[in-house]
Formats: C-alpha cells, structure tokens, sequence
C-alpha cells in the first residue's frame, strides 16, 4: 500500500468512527444532564419514632427528601428538615380517602377541600411546591361521571390557594376506578385550565393494565412529580392484583430504561420518590434508595 492510499485510508476509516454510534457514549450524555432527585414516601419510612429519627434515617439511607405526610406537626418537621438538611420534596394529602372529593355527601366533601387546603399549606410551609391528592373514587355508589364532575368542583375551589402559595395540586393514577387512560387524564388535567394542577404520576400503578412510558410520553408536562413502585404481572396473576406489588424494586416488570427515556424525552427534572415496602431497617431504606440510583441511571 502506498502512502496516498494508506492515507485515504486512514481517513475514510477516521469518518466512520466518527460518525458510528459508539454504544454507551449517547446514552452517558444523556444521564448526566438528569438532575432527577431521590425521596421517599412518608409511609414508607419505618425506621425511628419521631419526625427527626425518621429525617435522620432518610438521609443515612442516602435520600435527597422525603414526602412527608399532611397534617403533621409543621414546628417538628421544619426542625427535623434544617437540622438534617433533608428536603420536603412534596406533600400527600393523608386525608383525601377520610374525605373523599367524590362523596355524595357534601359535608364530606367540604372537609375534604378543607384538607387539601391545609395540605397545601404545609407544602408553602416546608418548601415544597406540588401536594399529591387522591381525587375521588368511582364505586357501586358513586358513578363516573359523578366522581368527575363532584371532584372537580372541589378541586377548583382549592385553585386559589393553590395558586396564592404558588403550590401544584397533582392528581394521582390510584386504583380507584377513575382515570383510566392517559389520554382521559390529560383531558381532566387540561380542563382545569391552571398550571397549579398536575399529574402525580405513580409509575408502578399503571403496570397491571398498562405500560407506564406510554402514560409518562402523553401526560408530558403534566406531571409535577414521580412515585416509584415496581409490579409482577406475574404474582398478579398468580395471587391476585394486589401481590404484584410484593416484589423489589428493579425485579418486577417496569422496563425501567423506557421509563427513564420517555422522562427525559419530556424533560423531566423534578423529583422521584419510593412508594415501596421495605424500608422497615436502615440496611432496607438504603437497599431502596441503591435500587433508585440504579433506576435513574437507565
């Protein structure tokens, strides 16, 4: 070979590196610019008796926050967050299924308002921007189109605060027989006509009738926060619906990289907290925190 040939070459062969998808580089650029932070639902913390022990454990488990129940006593968890440096990532309304927005009967309902209220209260209070709300419940009893059009009466009565403490009110995918697809709920979502109500979208909820990265690409900018659970269809349909949430965290059916894709294609920076059991020992609450970073790094 002659040194004008060995030079194109050389060359030519240059461009193909080049331009030849180098597996793992894309995807390094991607998880660097996440900035995705890690908490923990309040109920799922069961190390230490007080709000401190319980801040305490979180951040020893290696957590950024924690999603601290409504209704607590505001002076311990303001000393527990600056004395630990944990942060309130948001709020769950703990008393939106004593309360329920889709009652038939508006006195519960008025307390329900009065709760989520007070929630969101707590969130301006903590420093925290988005309180997790159950919305109603459709049963036997209480119809679709009534849990609709009853919740979403109540919910606007809440904008106002929501919007004067510059608080989100995120609406949750539960299993309670209301909303049902994604497209449904960001049509409820849209009517609202606010940008102080949300989505909280619960990733391991949608598993057993769906696929959570087909929810997260369509909700998009809908969504305010993140619950983590994984989900067996297999126990599901083994033991029933309720047993495919007894499985750890990266060992059920998310497919957790089109999960984290579909979040960074719609630009997701905001939190990500652990709704899953297990967290009854240190050694468990750091066990779920690993499994988190591991998730946040598909």
């Amino acid at each position: 070979m002659n040194r004008r040939d060995f030079t194109k070459k050389t060359i030519l062969a240059s461009g193909i590196i080049a331009a030849a998808p180098f597996p793992g580089i894309a995807d390094f650029a991607r998880q660097t610019k996440r900035t995705i932070r890690k908490g923990i639902m309040w109920g799922n913390v069961d190390v230490g008796k007080t709000v401190l022990e319980k801040f305490q454990a979180v951040k020893a488990a290696g957590f950024d926050g924690v999603q601290v129940d409504s209704h607590l006593d505001r002076k311990e968890v303001l000393a527990a967050r600056d004395k630990t440096g944990i942060a309130v990532s948001s709020i769950c309304d703990s008393k939106h299924w004593d309360f329920i927005l889709s009652s038939p009967d508006p006195e519960v309902r008025k307390k329900g308002v009065e709760a989520l209220i007070v929630s969101l209260e707590d969130a301006k209070a903590y420093g925290g921007n988005t309180v997790l709300l159950v919305p109603g419940r459709v049963t036997q009893d209480i119809t679709y189109d009534q849990c609709w059009d009853r919740s979403i009466a109540e919910i606007k009565k809440a904008i106002p605060t929501a919007e004067k403490l510059g608080v989100k009110i995120a609406v949750e995918n539960v299993w309670n027989g209301f909303l049902l697809s994604p497209l449904e709920a960001a049509r409820y979502i849209d009517q609202f006509q606010s940008p102080y109500v949300s989505f909280y979208f619960d990733v391991g909820n949608i598993v057993a009738f769906g696929w959570p990265e087909q929810w997260i690409r369509i909700l998009g900018k809908r969504i305010a926060e993140i619950h983590i659970k994984d989900y067996s269809r297999k126990l599901r349909d083994t033991k029933g619906m309720g047993a495919g949430f007894d499985v750890k965290l990266r060992e059920g059916d998310v497919n957790w990289i089109a999960v984290m894709k579909s979040l960074d294609d719609i630009g997701y920076h905001g939190w990500t907290n652990v709704e899953m059991g297990g967290g009854d020992t240190p050694a468990g609450l750091k066990d779920l925190c690993d499994r988190l970073k591991l998730i946040l790094e598909s």
